[in-house]
């Protein structure tokens, strides 16, 4: 299906990152764009180093890593979005083009939004993600203008915000300039990645916001090679090896 409209997406040359309109087109109908404003019109938010950790859990350790507790999620929740407040600005060193953010957790869902948001904040802002290279860097802001935003939502939240999208209550999409992540499948995972729910978690915030940064589905390259990121991991690897970073190389 193709999606309407276009997605902003930041064009680094010999010199300062601007940002380019590019068409989105997704194959399997997860729309984007970037819909919370246009870059150029933001203000300037100042660079303060701030760190980017790993959340310490206490669950077992499966592929070296120790997981989140894994949580059961209702069908429904509030109904109702509440952006997590403050500001969180990318660590030292990173540059490029800013790419302001909101967060917001469904109401009535069991998670705290300031875990939530402190984990997404570092999924963006990792060496592997979507700003390597410097193209740009993620600032969450909690009010003014954002160019996206991140929603944890219950499934049936999900199936209301995704639509004319169908996501039978277990998918996630990113549209309208909003990634919004299905709290099932955040708190569960996906079969495909078996027992790693952390790895699963990083590749769902990196597939989505890769949507609202205008790309699209990618097929698996070959049995037994890693999976880009912008293939459609929850559903299936496809012969394919998990992978949870657009860069993951660094």
């Amino acid at each position: 299906m193709k999606a309407a409209g276009a997605a902003l997406v930041a064009a680094v040359g010999a010199g300062a990152a601007v940002w380019v309109a590019v068409p989105s087109d997704d194959a399997a109908g997860t729309s984007s764009g970037v819909g919370a404003g246009a870059a150029s019109g933001m203000p300037a938010v100042r660079d303060r180093p701030r760190a980017s950790q790993q959340p310490q859990w206490r669950g077992p350790v499966v592929n070296g890593r120790r997981q989140p507790p894994r949580v059961q999620v209702p069908q429904s929740a509030g109904g109702r979005y509440a952006v997590v407040p403050g500001t969180a600005y990318a660590p030292r060193g990173h540059r490029g083009a800013v790419v302001r953010y909101m967060v917001d957790v469904e109401r009535g869902l069991p998670f705290r939004g300031t875990e939530f948001a402190a984990e997404v904040h570092r999924i963006l802002n990792d060496r592997r993600g979507w700003g390597r290279g410097r193209a740009m860097r993620f600032v969450r802001v909690s009010r003014g203008p954002a160019q996206l935003r991140v929603s944890l939502s219950s499934p049936t939240m999900v199936d209301r915000m995704c639509a004319p999208l169908v996501t039978h209550g277990e998918l996630s999409c990113g549209r309208s300039g909003r990634a919004v992540l299905n709290a099932r499948r955040w708190g569960i995972g996906a079969a495909s990645y078996g027992r790693d729910l952390a790895t699963y978690r990083e590749y769902l915030v990196n597939h989505e916001v890769g949507h609202l940064l205008g790309h699209q589905h990618q097929q698996c390259p070959g049995p037994g090679r890693p999976a880009p990121v912008m293939v459609q991991q929850t559903k299936s690897l496809y012969g394919c090896r998990a992978n949870a970073w657009p860069y993951p190389k660094g």
